[in-house]
Formats: structure tokens, sequence, C-alpha cells
């Protein structure tokens, strides 16, 4: 059998699996609660590694190594700043979110946003669903980017055919089994992603005769990959660099398919819990992705790659038995499926809870809800398919695009809602409008402070001005 068949055929089987998780998600879900979060039963476990998996997305295992590839080890500060930011977003926003959540009766983050700030008007609801489905069509694309990747790498089929298929993976059982088979695929997804950024750069050393010489081979192309505060090519990494990639954990905060966790977990009295082990997670899987760079660099650097974010799939290509690299090509599949399918279901409930339902029908029976919900994954899938076949940018920037529209856009706002009895409705649009302007507009500025990751000045201006209108606007 020849290696492609070997490896088509276990991702068969992994599709086939997770399909199957998608249907006993079904037969477990009855009402737009049960769709949407699950009836608010999720375990510690579930709840943890279903955050970190649908976090990382594609990114962890082609973007980042990818990064790394080009300019070393200054990358890790991006590491350094996603771990911090998912630790504080965890103990300063789970526990007080998921009690929030279930006394108001909310299902979304449009829900808890309009309740909390009890908005007849239907405009912060608006405003949060716009932005949702602006930022996640730019997310989804990236992930079926990576996905079409992928499939071209492996089985060199044309690009549009590798994002079609990857795409209708993803739709099936999103569509079928909803928040509950999306959270347990999500673990299985989990494991196997940490499993193959262990194990794929520990097997990539011993092949390239262990650690001495790997590092040895690493230096000799790139003497700069050591250095915390060099690039790639030679230079001293800027302040504003290291800031910039600090700074990407400002963006938990704001991730309605994180935030969603949190709120669907059975008890507060498991987040400490599910703490613990979501940042166990991401420490070993941030960890694995650094080396597999490093690695990459010793394996390909004196031939290079066409595309960088490839180290991963080109590292296992060359270096394993087919059975393996098939498994370790699935985590790939897993990370981007992970990722994508909580995307759109957090779209899917902007359409029927914030859309539909709020304004088409308002006395929509819950079947009727869980079918619209069904239908959105489609339609939203069809579009982020067409984005990513009309030639979308690297998996890296789309991503980073999109996460810092969420993380300026909702981030302070949710916070400031949590703590601040201040906050009125009037600051939450205040706020979310700035921060999402800002980062729509900084991203299309360059030189000196405008080549700061747009994130930061996005969270700030939101901050600023939502705290400037809550305390100088009184509103009844």
């Amino acid at each position: 059998m020849s290696e492609e068949f070997i490896v088509g055929l276990l991702f068969c089987i992994y599709i086939a699996g997770m399909i199957g998780i998608g249907w006993l998600g079904y037969l477990r879900t009855s009402t737009l609660g049960d769709y949407l979060l699950g009836g608010r039963k999720m375990g510690a476990f579930v709840t943890a590694l279903s955050a970190g998996a649908s976090d990382m997305s594609g990114w962890l295992l082609m973007g980042l190594p990818g990064a790394v590839f080009a300019a070393g080890i200054s990358e890790i500060w991006l590491g350094v700043g996603l771990l911090c930011g998912s630790y504080l977003c965890w103990l300063i926003v789970a526990a007080p979110l998921r009690r929030a959540s279930e006394e108001l009766g909310a299902l979304t983050i449009s829900d808890y946003f309009e309740f909390r700030f009890k908005d007849k008007s239907r405009v912060l609801r608006l405003l949060t669903a716009a932005f949702i489905l602006f930022f996640f069509m730019i997310y989804t694309t990236a992930g079926l980017v990576a996905g079409g990747k992928l499939f071209n790498s492996i089985f060199s089929i044309s690009y549009p055919v590798a994002v079609c298929v990857g795409a209708a993976a993803i739709i099936v059982y999103t569509m079928v089994g909803g928040f509950i088979a999306v959270c347990w695929t999500d673990v299985v997804q989990g494991i196997l992603m940490a499993l193959a950024l262990v194990a794929v750069p520990v097997l990539a050393v011993l092949n390239c005769g262990g650690i001495e010489s790997t590092w040895s081979s690493v230096l000799q192309h790139s003497p700069n990959a050591f250095n915390l505060l060099g690039g790639g090519s030679g230079e001293t990494l800027s302040v504003i660099s290291v800031v910039s990639s600090v700074g990407w954990g400002l963006g938990y905060f704001g991730m309605p398919h994180i935030l969603t966790r949190f709120m669907a977990i059975s008890s507060v009295k498991k987040i400490p819990v599910a703490r613990r082990i979501a940042l166990g997670w991401s420490s070993i899987s941030i960890a694995g992705a650094i080396c597999v760079g490093l690695v990459g660099i010793a394996a390909f650097g004196g031939e290079g790659l066409a595309d960088g974010e490839t180290v991963f799939i080109a590292l296992i290509q060359r270096s394993f038995h087919p059975v393996f690299a098939g498994i370790c090509l699935a985590a790939i599949l897993a990370a981007i499926m992970s990722t994508a399918d909580s995307q759109l279901l957090v779209c899917t409930s902007v359409i029927t809870e914030d859309i539909y339902r709020t304004f088409v029908r308002r006395d929509a029976s819950e079947p009727e809800l869980v079918k619209v919900g069904r239908m959105a994954v489609l339609v939203i899938s069809l579009i982020a398919a067409g984005m990513a076949l009309s030639g979308a940018r690297g998996v890296m920037d789309l991503v980073s695009y999109a996460w810092a529209g969420f993380g300026a856009a909702f981030g302070p706002v949710l916070i400031l809602s949590l703590y601040w009895k201040r906050m009125h409705s009037t600051s939450a649009i205040a706020g979310m409008v700035a921060g999402g302007i800002t980062v729509i507009g900084w991203k299309y500025l360059s030189g000196g402070i405008f080549d700061l990751y747009e994130l930061i000045p996005g969270f700030c201006v939101s901050a600023v001005t939502a705290l400037l209108v809550g305390w100088f606007l009184k509103e009844k």
C-alpha cells in the first residue's frame, strides 16, 4: 500500500469517528440550550480541553511552527503572552461569567450583554452580533485555509478541492450534534494535538542524531535561532515587537468561543480544576509547537520550504512511517476542526438567538430554532469556504486580525460588566465600537507606533472609552 493510501485511510477513519461523536451529540440535543451550551452540564476535563483545543486552532500546528521556523525562538514571546492571558481569563472571568449567565438566562454573549445592561433598544445585541459574524467569518476562513494547505500538501490535490474537503468534514458533525458534539470532539482532538506536538519533535531530534547534533544544525542554518531578542535575519527585536507578541494574551477576554465554555461548565466549583488542566495542556502544546519549528530549521534550513507554515507537515512526511505520519497529520486536522466547529456554533447562536428569534419569529419553537441553527452552520461554512478560495492570506495573518477584533471589541466591556457597577449600555456600546474600529483602522497603518499589534491599542481605546462614558454619562 502506498503512503498516500495509508494516510488517507487513517484520515477517513478519524473523520468518521468525529461524525460518530456528532451523532451521539445529536441524540442528546433536544432544546436550543442543549444545542448552544450543552445544557450547562459540561465537566471540568471536557470544558478545559474543549476551551484549549478550540482556542489554539490550526495556527498552533501550522502558524506558530512556521513563525519559529522563520524567526527562531524569539516567537516564544507569543506563547508567554497566550499563557498569561489564558490564566488571567480563567481566574477573573470564568466564575463570575458562569454565575451571571445562568442568573440572567443567557445562552450567548449577546444575550449576556443585553440582559446585563437591560438594553431594550436591542442596539447592543445587534452590535455584538455584527462583530461576531464579521470577525468569525475571517477566523473560520483561516481554519479552512489551513485545511486546504493540509490536504494539498499530503494528497497533492488542488487547493480548491482541498478546502471543500476540509469544510465538508467540519460541517457534518457540527450541524448534527451542536455544542455537545463540538465539546466531545474537542477532547479527542485536544489529546491528539498534544500527543503529536510532543512526539514529533522528540522523534525528529532522534532522527537528526540527538539533541547536540540538532542544536548544531539549527545554529548552522540560523545563527540567531536561540536568541530571545533576535529576529531570523539577525536584527534585534524592537520593544514594539516584543510587546505586540505578549499582547496577544489580551485577546482571551473577548473570545466568544472560549467564553461560552465558561458559561457551559456544570458548576463554578469545577472551574479551578478546569483551569489547571487547561493551562497544563496549553503549556505542553505551545512548547511542542516551538520545538517543531526549531527542529524544522535543522531538517530543512539548508533547502528551505516553499511555505514555512507547512513545516510540521513536511517534518512528518520526511521522518516517519506512514501509519505514524497519518496519526500526526490527523492532529493538524484536529486542530483545524476543533476551532472551526466552535466558531461555526457561535455564529449559529448569533443567527438563531440574536436575529431569528429576536427579530423574525419571537414565538419560534425549540425544534424550529435547532433546525435554523443547523442551516446557519451550512450557510456560514459555505461563505467562509468562498472566502478561503478567493485568495485569503496566510493562517497566522487571518487569525491575528480576528483575534485582535474580538479582544478589543468585547474584552474590556466584558471585564467591566462583571466588576464595575457604573457600567451601562451606552458605555458598553461606546467601548465596543471604539475597540472594533481601532483594530480595523490600525491594521492598515504602518511605521513607528503603528507597527504595534492592533489588539493592544484597540483594547486600551475600548477600555478608556467605556470607563469615560460610564463615569461621566449617567443612565437610568
